[in-house]
């Protein structure tokens, strides 16, 4: 998911034995005949006028320069195009929808760049029971085609120009997660191609199942993010207790409807005491309402912070209509949240909508883009003292730095996600309630060096009684990958003692460093919070 970082918010075969991939079992005849078509994928150098539309993804703050890009069409094109890199001994980086913080793709070490955009089908796949779903495909079109097609949904993020290649590899969460669970809670297997220690590539399908000799390939493709153990060609989605043959009843219903609401607070009913209590009963509301089982799981919430600057801030919130008592939910936390501040707000939207014109079109959770930001950000498992709050305050009050799209976003988490044990998947934080993500998005070149001083500031102030970053197990719980936050490898940047590590994957590192012994030996895919070899 992406609620902010992408956007405005004026109104992101077993390894051992054979070589080069067939056509993948269980494939259509389309997609085998797609992929015996030919071997060669599009080769596009620095004399393509299309060049440069493939060396930057949506933060226009990294631009690349590798000697080519391959843009691939099917699992064995990918195949080809990373023997052929390692064969000639260039660095590999891989690219879905483009929507990475920072530069792991547009890293200067980078030589070669395989985009996945040419591979975005999405089908039933009868052998193995299970949607698949092609890295390339991006959100909004999987919502349009799951739903179309099936009338179900995958609890996917809200920004609809993500692709799933990343998306899915680093957890995956939106605004139908605390009622359906995480994206990786429904994943079943996954198809990457791999480099073993011989150096041949070769494409490997890794499921769920306990007895599948690969089956650590696919947990690490649970919450580990993209880019960290080979190229991902596909995905297959289907519930851990979803039975029968119909598609349709292989992946969670999408709602009904849903009923949305956007409300607006202006700054100038807030002083520290209003905005402090204001973001203590968000913040307390979700703590009550989190549980698995909790009517308030078919709640959630944006609460969009924008910098004093900007005059007025607002909170968008979606219900799942065919809950019980959807309206009296909606009013109760709306009321919740304003309780004790003295401060009024104003109801910008008030509808019942079909649930795919939320999904991808409302302006709550879908809005313009920018070209340029900083993120990061924080699970929350514990009601935050008030030292936090009283540093978001400050950090959004200030008068030496005024920027109305500097953002710190308060998001709703928990519920069916907090069913889920910590080692189950490689998402470990599965007992918070709120996710934080801390951002400052701009146009202007000559700008980046005084928006990321902000954003790093204000992190390191909400956290200083923990070291600058929010240590996992206490009132916060770490970082999330998906919002990838290089600063946090940086020992200049991090000098809490905390491991960036520990920060993302807590207890769970361990494990993916296993995992990438066996299936990227030669460290070939690599950046800067790639999991390492132990």
């Amino acid at each position: 998911m992406s609620p902010i970082p992408r956007r405005s918010l004026i109104g992101g075969a077993a390894a051992a034995g054979g070589t080069l991939a067939l056509p993948v079992a269980g494939a259509s005849p389309a997609r085998a005949a797609a992929q015996s078509a030919t071997d060669e994928a599009l080769r596009i150098l620095r004399t393509d006028p299309r060049y440069t539309g493939f060396v930057s993804g949506a933060n226009q703050r990294w631009v690349g320069s590798p000697d080519y890009i391959r843009l691939v069409n099917s699992t064995n094109q990918t195949v080809r195009a990373v023997q052929e890199a390692v064969d000639k001994g260039l660095r590999i980086a891989v690219r879905s929808g483009g929507h990475c913080n920072e530069p792991f793709v547009s890293d200067p070490a980078v030589r070669v760049v395989i985009d996945m955009s040419g591979m975005s089908r999405i089908e039933y796949d009868e052998n193995r029971r299970a949607i698949a779903i092609e890295p390339g495909a991006m959100l909004g079109t999987v919502y349009r085609t799951l739903y179309k097609r099936w009338g179900i949904v995958l609890p996917g993020g809200t920004c609809p120009t993500v692709g799933v290649g990343g998306h899915i590899a680093g957890g995956g969460y939106g605004a139908l997660s605390r009622s359906r669970g995480l994206t990786v809670d429904h994943l079943y297997a996954v198809e990457v191609v791999t480099v073993g220690t011989d150096g041949r590539a070769r494409a490997v399908v890794a499921t769920r199942e306990p007895d599948d000799p690969n089956r650590e390939l696919w947990w690490a493709h649970t919450g580990a993010g993209g880019g960290n153990f080979g190229v991902v060609t596909r995905y297959w989605l289907r519930s851990p207790d979803a039975r029968g043959t119909d598609p349709a009843q292989l992946l969670p219903k999408a709602p009904s409807g849903v009923l949305l609401s956007d409300v607006v607070w202006s700054w100038d009913d807030l002083d520290e005491r209003a905005f402090t209590r204001l973001i203590a009963n968000y913040d307390a509301w979700h703590a009550r309402n989190s549980a698995p089982d909790s009517p308030g799981r078919h709640l959630y919430s944006q609460l969009k912070v924008q910098h004093r600057i900007a005059g007025s801030f607002h909170m968008c919130t979606q219900v799942d209509a065919s809950a019980p008592d959807a309206e009296d939910i909606l009013d109760e936390f709306l009321a919740a949240v304003a309780e004790g501040t003295g401060a009024t707000y104003r109801v910008g939207d008030r509808t019942r909508s079909p649930w795919m014109y939320a999904v991808t079109q409302w302006f709550g959770f879908v809005e313009a883009a920018m070209p340029r930001w900083k993120a990061k950000s924080a699970y929350v498992r514990k009601p935050m003292p008030q030292e936090q709050l009283k540093a978001m305050y400050r950090q959004l009050t200030r008068t030496d730095y005024e920027n109305p799209t500097a953002v710190v976003n308060l998001i709703s988490y928990g519920g069916r996600i907090n069913a889920v044990a910590s080692d189950a998947t490689a998402a470990a934080q599965r007992d918070s309630h709120l996710k934080i993500l801390y951002v400052s998005l701009w146009t202007d070149t000559t700008d980046d060096a005084r928006h990321e001083k902000w954003v790093r500031e204000c992190y390191q102030d909400v956290y200083a009684s923990t070291g600058g970053v929010p240590r996992t197990d206490g009132t916060n719980d770490g970082c999330y990958i998906n919002y990838a936050d290089a600063d946090l490898a940086d020992p200049a940047l991090n000098t809490s003692g905390i491991p960036w590590h520990q920060l993302y994957f807590k207890g769970n590192y361990p494990r993916l460093q296993r995992v990438k012994e066996r299936w990227d030996p030669r460290d070939l895919f690599r950046h800067a919070l790639a999991v390492r070899r132990a």
